[in-house]
């Protein structure tokens, strides 16, 4: 036999003998709990560190990533089914299989998603969710997808707009990210009031981009992010107003010639913005600016605002 083939030989009883170890050590673990319907031994797991499992692949690492991510997967559908109230096993599982697969996009995709919701549709854990998208992230730069997905645990678990704007930037980007990116960032920076942030990001995106519906949804924003800004500094002026008199404005008009404006500010439209008898700025028509989040009359109940939805 010659050396090649010994070589050969012996790799291929090294790749069988790993893979039943990894199978016989499985099946080890699974006999260790009492009662495979018992909620407390279902919600553990025996080996937590990913240090740990990655010395006993045996170098092995993407083989024992797709086992752990294959359990993984497994443990939340269960759990899911069974409408369970924790999910324990669910971080470090991901961990490890992250550990010994970086490159394993599907994980981090796909396990943000099951971390970042409560129970029972997640694990109520969006920290760790967003701390799983930062490690893929930085094992996987050029994937424009995770910072998507970093953005949307920011977004929908956190509420944090900020930090989703900055993701969803980031992303954008990423070569040969999806145009959508930018219009994310724009409408995340919306709605944590950096107005200059998103008019910049709303002019980039009507800028770069040829669709008439994506440059049409573009410049629709950025009239309703000058009335928002409009209207919110016109309400600050109110409250410096109400300090020095220790009273509200009568009217615009008189708002105007405390601030030393030369006429009552108008919308995009032309209109003048009004105020009602309790201080507040309003806008005359809000139907005319599909996102305004400022000066809508409380109670106010759009007929058919409309939002941009990606193709």
């Amino acid at each position: 036999m010659t050396a090649a083939r010994r070589t050969t030989v012996a790799a291929s009883l090294v790749l069988v003998l790993s893979m039943v170890a990894s199978t016989v050590l499985l099946r080890r673990i699974d006999q260790k709990r009492i009662h495979p319907n018992t909620d407390a031994n279902e919600d553990m797991l025996f080996f937590d560190s990913p240090k740990m499992v990655k010395r006993a692949s045996l170098g092995f690492d993407s083989l024992m990533a797709c086992i752990y991510w294959t359990r993984t997967v497994q443990y939340f559908g269960t759990r899911h089914h069974n409408q369970a109230t924790s999910y324990n096993q669910l971080a470090p599982l991901l961990e490890i299989t992250t550990a010994l697969d970086p490159q394993l996009v599907p994980a981090y995709q796909f396990g943000a998603s099951f971390l970042a919701p409560a129970p029972p549709n997640g694990a109520g854990e969006p920290e760790r969710a967003v701390r799983l998208m930062q490690y893929g992230i930085e094992h996987n730069p050029d994937n424009w997808q995770l910072y998507y997905n970093l953005g949307f645990v920011y977004y929908t678990e956190l509420h944090d707009y900020r930090k989703a704007s900055e993701a969803f930037a980031r992303g954008a980007e990423v070569p040969n990210a999806h145009p959508f990116m930018k219009v994310m960032a724009a409408q995340m920076a919306e709605h944590a009031g950096e107005y200059s942030t998103a008019r910049m990001l709303w002019t980039a995106t009507y800028e770069t981009n040829r669709e008439k519906d994506i440059r049409d949804n573009a410049l629709e924003h950025l009239r309703s992010i000058k009335v928002d800004e409009d209207v919110s500094n016109l309400q600050d002026a109110v409250t410096r107003f109400q300090e020095r008199t220790g009273r509200l404005p009568a009217n615009m008009q008189e708002l105007a010639a405390a601030e030393h404006l030369p006429a009552v500010p108008v919308d995009p439209d032309g209109n003048p913005y009004v105020m009602s008898p309790e201080g507040r700025v309003l806008v005359e028509n809000p139907e005319s600016f599909l996102f305004i989040t400022q000066g809508l009359p409380p109670g106010y109940k759009p007929s058919g605002r409309l939002r941009f939805h990606s193709k």
